[in-house]
């Protein structure tokens, strides 16, 4: 059989980020929207005052800035979310559950809006019209029947309001548990986990503000054209003022490459472009700490040098000896660490490391942002310190221009775990809670999102209720992962669109279609506001400004309430006064949650307020009320022992990403522009060297099996290889794709967040096909 050389759907992308390329995307999804008049004043009151809270990433703007806010990925958000397509009992009459499991993800969620609650009728294999009563009595009926709390879980998307967040985890610590499987654990857990035994906090410490002041940004682990677009303009206008904007990621996104800003007329014209980096390092996949300690001993060796000449010092001794413990161990552990092993495991050469660290050196107040790319290792919590370790021995914390900046993924997950939605809460929230509402409040750690998992495939988890998301497609293993879903007794979906966690029922299953954040949400006291936090803790008031599509649609918190309702009676609140006027739950928000007071007054403020920082005012709520230096030890191999003992050596190391066309798990379509791929989403991409090492071609179809220990095979067919620009022994695919190759029991120290971004796998030709399409 011939082979033809390339495949004709992957052409490299040539152009900037955003620009015309943006506009053109935004065109023909508002278009596509059915209701694109509709939509296009909807989208002007994005991220405005008296508008709504853009749906997408949970980047923060300006106050005070008037123009358009919203970016293409958000654009695509809103017109995703408010179209006019629906989902009704005459579209489930149509499709059985079996049929619509031969769909496409991105098929399923193109069919448009939830409008009806829908039950799961396992006799005819279709889910059939339920009324809200009937479907509130029968998830009581569920957890009434269970013989504890614990058998229960309580999923939570980001994207639910702060109103929604604090009704739900306030509901289910009266029904007994805290059991808060969430999507922050598959995302940011470890930011919380390493940030609060360094500094005291689980947030960054920055403001918007600071961007405008810092001399250097590092941007870690993260790809911001794609996964946080409004990101792009400050650090171009960084570029711009003379700061340095360091970029550390394996692939060399266009999205920290050229920026192309659509509101710039001559810009645009012109079809010019500014630069978003002045310097990009590719580490190997985990190999970033690495690289931050080798920066680190480079200062220290500065640091000696300095003090032996006379001259200025490099670290900031009187902020290490005012705020900081621990950093004569953490200096000791620099000494024993060498140059080899860190060159080796950074996969940099000692030239960059230094490079690096003059870089870091020479700013006065440097920012230090990161995403996944960061947190989904199995040594993310030692990264992450590692971080503050760095930006401590410079006092770089704090101050105007300077801090941490974990870039959060949907738009308020930050919100919800503020409100309370954890599997491990501090004390002060329990304490505040049983307080305020006078019952006792369970004290047991909960489940996260991997320990629910085990939990519903061993059985002991019976009800599964997922307040948002996509939990069948999100979470990793995913023949592991559906067969726990499928062994529940009632899975309850709060969801705006179709998704594949609907077609994955436990034996009974319930649809709860829900408001988005598009929608005008009418209560008995008129239209409601409902509140989120951002990246910046930042909290702002959100309008919702179309009208809903079905009067059967009901909003978050009224969903919560109901279900409480029925399973509790008017315990501990009156549910149906709560909803009557949010500003109702906001006044139970303020007096129980630190920070909140006054906050219906203050959110009515234009862009909100501030919701404070305490490692940013240098309060350090930490074991020794100081900032504290982890000197966590560098692994002596990244390769996990279980790899190791599988008995095969892995062809490439691999890490899950989005497409261009993708936010989560929502599939907008199935192009990756940035990236030069079109009309396809089961690709590999891989390193051309790597292809004539193993003995394959571009456009080749290959299996994908990966290595673990435990005897279960876990297995892709039919992805395309694409010879990329990727450093050798590194591969990169789309999730939810490439989930069912990340072994459930591979999770980070400390934070068991999935290790997405460090799978060892293995390429076979493709058993259907070896041609190259």
């Amino acid at each position: 059989m011939s082979l033809q050389p390339v495949n004709p759907r992957y052409k490299p992308y040539k152009g900037a980020a955003a620009g015309w390329g943006a506009l053109i995307s935004v065109t023909q999804f508002w278009l596509d929207s059915k209701q694109p008049f509709k939509n296009l004043r909807a989208l002007l009151k994005t991220n405005q005052n008296g508008g709504f809270d853009c749906p997408g990433c949970a980047w923060g703007d300006s106050p005070e800035d008037g123009r358009i806010k919203f970016c293409e990925n958000g654009a695509k958000a809103v017109n995703w979310e408010a179209t006019k397509r629906r989902v009704d009992a005459k579209f489930f009459a149509k499709y059985s559950v079996s049929q619509l499991r031969e769909q496409s993800d991105y098929w399923l969620e193109y069919q448009g809006r939830l409008t009806e609650p829908m039950r799961y009728d396992a006799t005819t294999d279709r889910y059939v019209p339920t009324s809200w009563d009937d479907a509130f009595s029968l998830i009581a009926k569920h957890l009434k029947n269970l013989e504890t709390p614990n058998q229960a879980e309580f999923y939570t998307s980001g994207r639910a309001s702060n109103e929604a967040a604090f009704l739900y985890q306030l509901f289910v610590r009266a029904y007994g548990t805290n059991n808060f499987p969430d999507c922050s654990n598959m995302c940011h857990e470890a930011s919380g986990v390493a940030l609060i035994q360094s500094v005291g906090i689980g947030k960054g410490s920055v403001t918007f503000a600071d961007f405008e002041h810092a001399d250097a940004i590092f941007v870690l682990g993260q790809n911001p054209g794609t996964n946080h677009p409004r990101m792009l303009e400050p650090l171009r206008e960084a570029v711009k003022r003379g700061a340095q904007v360091v970029a550390f990621n394996p692939l060399k996104e266009r999205g920290l490459e050229r920026f192309q800003h659509p509101q710039h007329a001559l810009e645009m014209l012109t079809n010019g472009s500014e630069p978003l980096n002045t310097a990009f390092f590719r580490p190997a996949l985990g190999g970033d700490m690495a690289a931050l300690r080798g920066i680190a001993k480079f200062l220290l060796q500065w640091e000696r040098e300095a003090v032996a000449k006379g001259e200025k010092p490099v670290f900031d001794h009187a902020f290490i000896a005012e705020h900081t413990d621990g950093v004569d161990a953490y200096l000791a552990v620099l000494d024993e660490t060498s140059w080899e092993s860190l060159v080796e495991q950074s996969g940099l050469s000692l030239e960059e490391i230094e490079q690096a660290a003059l870089m870091y050196r020479r700013a006065e107040k440097v920012i230090m942002c990161w995403a996944m790319g960061i947190t989904q290792h199995v040594h993310s919590v030692a990264t992450i310190q590692e971080i503050v370790n760095l930006q401590l021995l410079r006092g770089n914390l704090g101050r105007p221009g300077a801090g941490l900046c974990p870039v959060r993924g949907h738009s308020n997950v930050q919100g919800d775990r503020t409100m309370g939605i954890n599997d491990r809460p501090p004390v002060l929230l329990l304490d505040n809670i049983e307080k305020r509402f006078q019952f006792k409040v369970p004290r047991d750690n909960g489940h996260n999102t991997v320990e629910a998992i085990n939990a519903m495939v061993d059985g002991h988890a019976k009800v599964f209720i997922a307040l948002g998301g996509n939990f069948a497609q999100a979470t990793p293993d995913s023949p592991r992962t559906h067969q726990a879903l499928q062994n529940c007794d009632l899975t309850v979906q709060i969801s705006t669109k179709l998704n594949r966690s609907h077609l994955t029922t436990g034996k009974d299953a319930l649809i709860l279609p829900c408001l988005g954040r598009t929608d005008i949400d009418i209560q008995a006291t008129g239209p409601q506001a409902i509140t989120v936090e951002d990246s910046f803790s930042m909290i702002h008031a959100s309008y919702g400004q179309l009208e809903p599509l079905s009067k059967e649609m009901r909003s978050e918190p009224a969903i919560v309430a109901g279900i409480a309702k029925a399973t509790l009676g008017n315990h501990p609140v009156d549910w149906d006064a709560m909803i009557a006027d949010y500003s109702g739950i906001r006044d139970l928000i303020a007096d129980t949650i630190p920070g909140f007071q006054d906050f219906n007054t203050r959110v009515q403020h234009p862009g909100g307020f501030y919701l404070g920082n305490s490692a940013g005012a240098r309060q350090w709520k930490t074991n020794t009320g100081k900032a504290n230096f982890k000197s966590n030890a560098l692994l002596a191999d990244l390769l996990p022992p279980q790899v190791r003992n599988s008995g095969q050596t892995p062809d490439l190391i691999l890490q899950t990403m989005r497409s261009h066309d993708q936010y989560n798990t929502t599939i907008y379509g199935l192009d990756d522009r940035y990236r030069g791929v079109r009309g396809q989403r089961d690709v590999l991409f891989v390193n051309e060297a790597d292809l004539t090492r193993l003995g394959y071609k571009h456009g080749q179809k290959v299996d994908i099996t990966s290595l673990w220990d435990d005897g279960v095979e876990r297995k892709v067919v039919g992805f395309t290889l694409l010879s990329f620009d990727i450093p050798a022994g590194q591969a990169a695919a789309y999730y939810p794709e490439a989930n069912p190759l990340v072994p459930l029991q591979s999770v980070g120290l400390g934070s068991h967040t999935p290790t997405s971004k460090f799978v060892a796998i293995r390429l076979h030709a493709a058993q259907e096909t070896a041609r190259i399409l």
